[in-house]
């Protein structure tokens, strides 16, 4: 059995450990609300681009965008999420473990057309011990995450893909649903599916019913066309953006629950220490007591 100075330095231990837990649960908590904050304020504008480009698909246009082509995948390039630090859990441990799998499917267009693009410390980490060249990202688009640095990265990937240096963007990201609950995605970036984008603003309007309904007949210059085919590169900038955010928000969802954990466990294990420590006090009163009773009577 441990000795009462071991068990009372283990409690002050844990005592160490809960303050820290403690502290880092209440920062992400803020930056959890922050992040948030970031959502709501992109989510107007996210639904109403895709309102306008709904409306504008349904009518079953001839569209013209070297950015719905697909083609032969023979160079594919995947952009992967995680975050910078650790302590959030399985958080960077999934995105991870997806990339691995993802690229493990495309091995057969060898490791010179796979192309991967890490947003995060964590899994920029993991790319390099598979051996991977991992492409410049701006730092601060995993903690920080602002609309010009997504911008930026689109415009790059777009130029790629038009100028046929890849066939296929994928995304892998963490998608916020809530502060227990954060999705896993593996979703196509490039070619861009029209098809889903209707479906998507479609479950936007059923969420929507309540407002009232919009007239669609528009008067469009120099035609529907083509101010479709201009409003696609926006579609993908705020797409890439809105993984950013998302993924931020989830990382910090998942680090506050993970040290909400961590601080329960540490005072479960306060209260046991704190048990076994006088239990062993106890125990020791007691011998000293049955020590004196033996001596007086001898």
């Amino acid at each position: 059995m441990a000795s009462l100075k071991e068990v009372k330095t283990r409690i002050n231990s844990v005592k160490s450990t809960r303050k820290i837990t403690s502290v880092m649960k209440m920062v992400a908590s803020a930056k959890l609300h922050k992040a948030q904050g970031a959502i709501e304020n992109m989510l107007p504008y996210q639904k109403k681009l895709n309102k306008i480009l709904t409306n504008f698909l349904s009518a079953d246009l001839p569209i013209e965008s070297p950015y719905i082509r697909a083609r032969e995948v023979k160079r594919v390039a995947i952009i992967a999420f995680s975050s910078n630090t650790s302590l959030c859990g399985a958080f960077n441990a999934n995105v991870i473990k997806m990339l691995l799998q993802t690229v493990s499917e495309y091995r057969t267009l060898g490791q010179d057309n796979i192309l991967i693009f890490p947003i995060g410390k964590k899994v920029e980490e993991a790319v390099k011990r598979m051996g991977f060249q991992p492409g410049e990202i701006p730092p601060t688009l995993s903690d920080k995450p602002t609309y010009q640095e997504a911008s930026d990265l689109a415009d790059l990937l777009m130029k790629m893909y038009v100028a046929g240096e890849i066939d296929r963007v994928e995304l892998i990201y963490h998608h916020f649903k809530s502060m227990g609950v954060q999705i896993l995605l593996r979703e196509t970036y490039l070619p861009i599916d029209l098809t889903r984008a209707v479906e998507e603003g479609k479950e936007l309007e059923k969420q929507k019913e309540e407002e009232r309904e919009v007239v669609n007949d528009y008067i469009v210059e120099p035609s529907a066309e083509q101010l479709i085919a201009d409003l696609i590169p926006t579609v993908l900038s705020q797409k890439l953006f809105t993984a950013a955010v998302d993924s931020n928000a989830s990382e910090h969802a998942a680090r506050t629950l993970a040290m909400q954990v961590a601080t329960d466990n540490a005072n479960e294990l306060i209260q046991d220490l704190t048990k076994q420590y006088n239990k062993s006090r106890q125990q020791a009163i007691t011998n000293e007591l049955l020590d004196i009773v033996g001596g007086s009577m001898q």
